[in-house]
């Protein structure tokens, strides 16, 4: 009965966990042009204003 409960557990709390990673801003590594900076609104790089 024990091991049943516990199977439940983790069959219907796994897919919360996996799913939380997600849910958080992820910082991405993006490197732009010599002259452009990144435009997070635009999600593009942009010419950088002198």
């Amino acid at each position: 009965m024990t091991r049943t409960i516990l199977a439940v557990a983790v069959l219907v709390l796994a897919p919360l966990a996996a799913s939380a990673d997600c849910m958080r801003e992820h910082q991405a590594s993006m490197s732009c042009p010599q002259g452009h900076v990144w435009d997070k609104d635009a999600k593009t790089c942009v010419l950088q204003a002198s």
